[in-house]
Order: C-alpha cells, then sequence, then structure tokens
C-alpha cells in the first residue's frame, strides 16, 4: 500500500492506456512518456502496462506502508529516502515498510515515473487504470489517497541499472510522416515545418503541447470536416502554428493535420519545458490512400 503525502498538480496514475473507444469520442490517455513507463516498470519486473505514477515537476512524497521495491525513471528528479538520504535513479531500490520516497523538481524535462513492484491497484475504467480528467475518467493524485499493490509481475528484476541518455545540445529532433493533410498546404510550407525551429510555449499539457515559429500557408483554405485523430498528430489551426496532440487529446479535430510524429518523438515532446527549440525530420508515404473518415474512424480504434 503506498500513501500519498504530497503531490503537485498535475500527478496522476497512468498506464499504457485505452483503446477501442474513440467512436465514444474517450481518446487513449496513458502515460505521456511511453517509453519511461515501460522502463520503470522493467526495472521492477512488472509487466510493461502495469499502473505508475506520473509525476508533473516533482513535488511528490509517498509513503510506503509495506516494503516495496520502487523504480524512477523520466524526468532527472532528485530521489530522497526519508527526506534526506539519497536515492536511486533508473534503477531498483528498496523503500522499507514506514519510509518515505520523495521526488524533487528535476533540472530539466517535465515528467517522473514511479512503478512499484506489482503495479499500481487502482480501478480499470474501459480496460485501463489512466486518470482522464479531460474525459472525466478519475482525477490526480492528492495528499490522503491511498494507492493498492497489486500483482502485474512478470519476473523477478532483471536489469539492475538503466543508462540514461543526455539531453540534447541544440533543438530536438522530432521524427515523423508527413500527412494525410500535407497536400493542404503550400510547398513552402512544408519547407519551413522541416527547415526552420519551433519553440515549445507556456500552452502545454497532456491534451497538446503549441508551438510558436513561423506559420505554414495553407494551399486549400477552405473549412475541412472534422476527422479521427490519434496521439502525435500535429494538427495546424487558422494562425498557421502547430499543435502537437497528446495522450489526452480529442478523438477528432477540425483542422488539417500536416504530421504523424513517430511513437518516440512523441514520448520525447512531452518531455518538452516551454522553450525548448524543436525541429521536425519528416518522410513521406510510400503509398497514398485516400479514405472516407468512417474508415479512419475505424481504423483509429
Amino acid at each position: 500500500m503506498i500513501e500519498i503525502l504530497e503531490a503537485r498538480p498535475g500527478t496522476s496514475v497512468q498506464d499504457l492506456g485505452r483503446t477501442g473507444y474513440a467512436a465514444w469520442g474517450i481518446g487513449p490517455s496513458g502515460a505521456a512518456d511511453r517509453a519511461s513507463l515501460r522502463l520503470a516498470n522493467r526495472l521492477v519486473g512488472n509487466a510493461e502496462d502495469a499502473a505508475v505514477i506520473e509525476v508533473l515537476l516533482g513535488g511528490l512524497t509517498i509513503r510506503a506502508a509495506i516494503g516495496a521495491l520502487i523504480a524512477v525513471t523520466g524526468a532527472p528528479a532528485a530521489v530522497l529516502l526519508d527526506r534526506i538520504g539519497a536515492g536511486r535513479r533508473d534503477g531498483p531500490q528498496w523503500v522499507p515498510a514506514g519510509a518515505t520516497l520523495s521526488l524533487t523538481s528535476p533540472p530539466e524535462q517535465l515528467r517522473s515515473y514511479i512503478a512499484v513492484r506489482g503495479g499500481l491497484d487502482t480501478a480499470e475504467v474501459l480496460g485501463s487504470r489512466s486518470v482522464d480528467e479531460s474525459s472525466g475518467i478519475g482525477r490526480g493524485l492528492r495528499p490522503g489517497d491511498i494507492l493498492e499493490v497489486g500483482s502485474h509481475t512478470v519476473g523477478p528484476p532483471l536489469i539492475d541499472q538503466a543508462p540514461r541518455a543526455g539531453s540534447p545540445a541544440g533543438p530536438l529532433e522530432l521524427h515523423g510522416i508527413a500527412g494525410p493533410r500535407d497536400n493542404w498546404f503550400t510547398a513552402g510550407a512544408l519547407a519551413t515545418l522541416t527547415t526552420r525551429p519551433y519553440a515549445v510555449t507556456p500552452a502545454a499539457d497532456r491534451v497538446g503541447v503549441r508551438l510558436t515559429g513561423p506559420p505554414l500557408r495553407r494551399a486549400v483554405t477552405r473549412e475541412m470536416w472534422s476527422e479521427p485523430t490519434l496521439r502525435g498528430a500535429v494538427e495546424v489551426p487558422a494562425d498557421g502554428l502547430p499543435i502537437v496532440f497528446g495522450p489526452d487529446h480529442p478523438t477528432t479535430c477540425g483542422y488539417p493535420v500536416v504530421a504523424v510524429l513517430d511513437p518516440a518523438s512523441a514520448d520525447l515532446i512531452s518531455q518538452c519545458r516551454p522553450g525548448q527549440a524543436v525541429t521536425f525530420r519528416l518522410r513521406r508515404p510510400s503509398v497514398r490512400l485516400s479514405v472516407s473518415p468512417r474508415l479512419l474512424g475505424e481504423l483509429a480504434q
């Protein structure tokens, strides 16, 4: 059993999200940085989709009612045991019964992940334990909350230490595929998107990350029907400035999507702070199909 003693807003329970409900207006949710969630679970011998605590900008303190094996990944927050001793990062550590574990505010990135061996056994909603406040599913963690620990393990922990890559010196490269509506933009706009840097604005959360930079000009100016969308989609509203959708994104959008990020790049941008520079590296699809919005909705499931 894990007790929440301190929790900054934005801290919640997440797993790999829910699928199959886009037609009902319910997005996938799940961890913003899925690679960090998977790593945390592997470090303690959990199933990769076990529920963990996603911590926004540190400020979390938990108490283990009984001894627990815990791993912390993601943003490099300092790990404190009983508020004084230095804990481990990116490796499993034993937290004795009654001891506390705290995360300070990280010097870079946004979100840290705490996995407990056995996984968090919170209530499932539509096949997932992920909190999605934008859809009214669950709420963020608050002081006094109690989290039960489950038995979602796959074997003993086999990794003692996971290396952590350093932050890039320059703009962060985001890789993806152009389309499906890149033909709604001028050739110059696509050149701009892939050669000029953009920056993350303060208008960034689990729904999406707004960017600032040179606006993208459209070749097709008429309104479009709302279409299904997905995590990592780069939507361009009327002002021409891209928005990259996150895990709590809406299930449809009414502006053209110029590109879709690869899963790893969707994880990367979820950790970007305001002011972080990003560049897009897009490849063209080898085959371009024309499909109906109804079929797109079915594929999004």
